[in-house]
């Protein structure tokens, strides 16, 4: 199994919290700092903070490589429709994710493959969310050649069918659209549900806990 999230650890949950309201990603949950801090005394187990009422959008150029901004491709705009998909969300205003792999292992298979082995590690994929608040704390999760699709997330069409997209998280290579200026930028984009890339792990969590300020 891989070792990426013994190599690299979350920080505290306090300072994960000072960076959420430093950068303003606290403002965009509309939370207030007090009642942000207010959830370090809820909670003494480790984990991601996750305030699932931001917008991915938003969340996407806070997070930053070499002091270059992270942003959202073009033709995934509808990314804010995309919903947990073989999960479930805490519904609180605010959660923790535990255990979390950035899933080097399952590279170069397809989600459709990956769902079922993740299932049977009683794992299940995360949201782009949720890799997104991954990547703004630990930036380093990002490696070249080395970063990872966020299969949790699913658009479901007017039909009920699925979309066949799976939004990932990849350094940009500054080719195309992306502009030559956002060459080694944090990007989300996303891949076919069907294709295989060597270059993307499928990230993975065990646990998901809500968290309530006492205030809420």
């Amino acid at each position: 199994m891989t070792a990426i999230s013994s190599q690299l650890t979350l920080p505290p949950l306090a300072e994960q919290i000072e960076r959420l309201i430093s950068l303003g990603v606290a403002k965009n949950a509309d939370l207030r700092p007090e009642d942000l801090r207010a959830l370090v005394t809820d909670s003494s187990h480790p984990g991601l903070l996750i305030l699932p009422d931001v917008d991915p959008r938003v969340l996407a150029p806070r997070v930053s490589l070499d002091g270059l901004p992270g942003f959202v491709v073009e033709d995934l705009g509808d990314l804010p429709a995309f919903s947990p998909f073989n999960l479930e969300v805490p519904e609180a205003h605010a959660y923790l994710v535990t255990d979390l792999e950035r899933g080097d292992e399952y590279s170069n298979e397809t989600p459709n493959e990956t769902y079922p082995k993740l299932k049977e590690r009683d794992r299940t994929p995360i949201t782009v969310l949720e890799g997104l608040f991954w990547a703004l704390q630990v930036p380093e999760i990002l490696e070249r050649n080395r970063c990872f699709m966020t299969t949790g997330s699913r658009l479901r069409k007017a039909d009920g069918k699925l979309d066949a997209r799976t939004p990932a998280l990849w350094i940009s290579n500054g080719t195309g659209r992306d502009g030559k200026e956002r060459r080694g930028a944090p990007k989300v984009g996303w891949c076919w549900a069907g294709n295989r890339h060597t270059w993307l792990g499928i990230a993975s969590a065990a646990d998901r806990k809500s968290l309530e300020s006492p205030n809420s």
